[in-house]
């Protein structure tokens, strides 16, 4: 197999992996069969509900696709400040009309089941959020013929992921919607502190590191896509540009969010997981994100609820908008279109800077 990952895909764009829905079989699907990489979200989903989408995937594209699991989070939350939180959140629950969902639901999200899966029926690719597996998983996913990627936020941490023997890096700036996927979430930061640019990143990633590595943060254009790769990335993963596809899974609501004048800017917060995310500035982020406790999922399982009655109730306000630093340059095109766009822009991109370089046209 390629260490470059490059058979993989025709054209390097990874559509990112989405939990909470975005990342459904018929985008990923959508996009493996467009020339790019999809990606199925496993996180906050049982096995079981794994399974089917990988199989429900597979009924609709024979191309390489990969599956993301998050890793077990280790039980250094402090109780009372989730019950702190909790009765802060009080009002939001008589508000929504629903009750508080319960924060020791669990922190390892299944991994060891849905490892088990993929290793038994195993699939092209196996990402990692929030933490390098062991060395003895990786390897085991070699002997199955899965390729692993392990999503990393500094140069330790793509160190410690090449000495765990990973194939490839996700190499993700802050300017990245969602969760940080960071290995270690600090509870003596805010949660709102600035991380490392993906440019700069992605330089210090490439000083200490010889394997593969894919660009994540803000990405929205081809021309973008074309500046990471002269960075040394073999591809460039995005998330909110395919989050307002119509194959998305995604919320209407939050659809609609990514463009609405109403949602001008992003920030990092922990108010509805209790880790560092990337969402649009609403109302429930200025209320509560100064007062969330480093908890995760333990925050996460508490406002479950919250944001589905929010959603139910068609209150933008109330729901988790996760976006990129790009999100107002999202365009709602069908996922095959998009990935003809973004890849004619990667072209037009390489020739541009041909031109711009040449010495002759400078002399």
């Amino acid at each position: 197999m390629s260490s470059a990952l490059t058979d993989l895909f025709r054209y390097p764009i990874v559509q990112a992996p989405m939990a909470g829905g975005a990342s459904c079989p018929q985008l990923a699907a959508t996009v493996s069969e467009a020339g790019g990489l999809g990606f199925l979200a496993a996180g906050y989903k049982t096995p079981e509900a794994m399974y089917e989408e990988i199989k429900q995937l597979r009924g609709q594209t024979a191309r390489p696709f990969g599956v993301n699991l998050f890793m077990p989070q280790p039980l250094t939350a402090d109780p009372a400040a989730v019950e702190v939180y909790r009765e802060q959140l009080a009002g939001e629950a008589a508000w929504y009309d629903t009750p508080l969902g319960d924060p020791d639901a669990g922190s390892d999200d299944a991994y060891d089941a849905k490892l088990a899966i993929l290793l038994d029926d195993p699939v092209p690719v196996v990402s990692f959020t929030f933490g390098c597996p062991a060395r003895a998983v990786l390897d085991a996913f070699g002997k199955v013929g899965t390729r692993t990627v392990v999503t990393v936020t500094s140069p330790a941490e793509a160190q410690a992921a090449q000495w765990a023997g990973a194939d490839a890096l996700c190499v993700q700036g802050v300017e990245a919607g969602g969760h940080q996927g960071t290995h270690r979430d600090d509870p003596r930061a805010d949660g709102t502190g600035a991380g490392l640019g993906l440019l700069s990143l992605l330089a210090l990633v490439r000083e200490v590191v010889q394997i593969p590595v894919i660009a994540a943060g803000g990405l929205m254009r081809g021309s973008q896509i074309a500046g990471v790769l002269a960075a040394g990335a073999v591809a460039a993963q995005l998330g909110t540009a395919f989050l307002v596809c119509p194959e998305s899974g995604a919320n209407t609501l939050h659809k609609r969010a990514m463009t609405d004048p109403v949602f001008g800017r992003t920030e990092l917060t922990r108010a509805f997981s209790g880790r560092p995310a990337r969402g649009l500035v609403n109302r429930f982020m200025r209320e509560h994100g100064r007062y969330a406790p480093a908890a995760y999922p333990q925050v996460h399982h508490l406002t479950s609820g919250l944001r589905k009655a929010a959603a139910k109730a068609g209150d933008p306000q109330g729901m988790a908008l996760w976006a990129g630093q790009g999100h107002r340059l999202a365009r709602e095109l069908p996922a095959a279109r998009l990935v003809e766009v973004l890849a004619a822009e990667l072209d037009a991109a390489r020739e541009g800077l041909g031109v711009r370089w040449d010495r002759g046209a400078v002399s």
